[in-house]
């Protein structure tokens, strides 16, 4: 994330409203909801992660326990639960 110097694209009159109420400090200002993208969908993030909890389904109903499974892919018995539950039930 970079920054913009206000004073380059608000005019004086915003930025002297802005002052009011925070002066010289960092203000994030989000995007508007209809710009906004899901998590993951910018760097393929969640279909890396949809791959990887198929495959550790698809290797428990195949006879890896869940232990092993949990050292494979460096995830917690729990979070391993939850994965294996959640692609079960697709």
């Amino acid at each position: 994330m970079s920054y913009i110097k206000a004073k380059e694209v608000l005019p004086s009159e915003i930025i002297e409203i802005i002052q009011k109420y925070i002066d010289g400090e960092y203000i994030y200002i989000p995007k508007r909801e209809n710009n906004r993208s899901e998590w993951g969908t910018r760097n393929n993030t969640r279909k890396e992660i949809n791959t990887r909890n198929h495959n550790i389904y698809f290797e428990y109903i195949n006879g890896a326990n869940r232990n092993e499974l949990a050292d494979k892919y460096f995830l917690s018995k729990k979070s391993i639960d939850r994965i294996i539950l959640k692609e079960k039930s697709k």
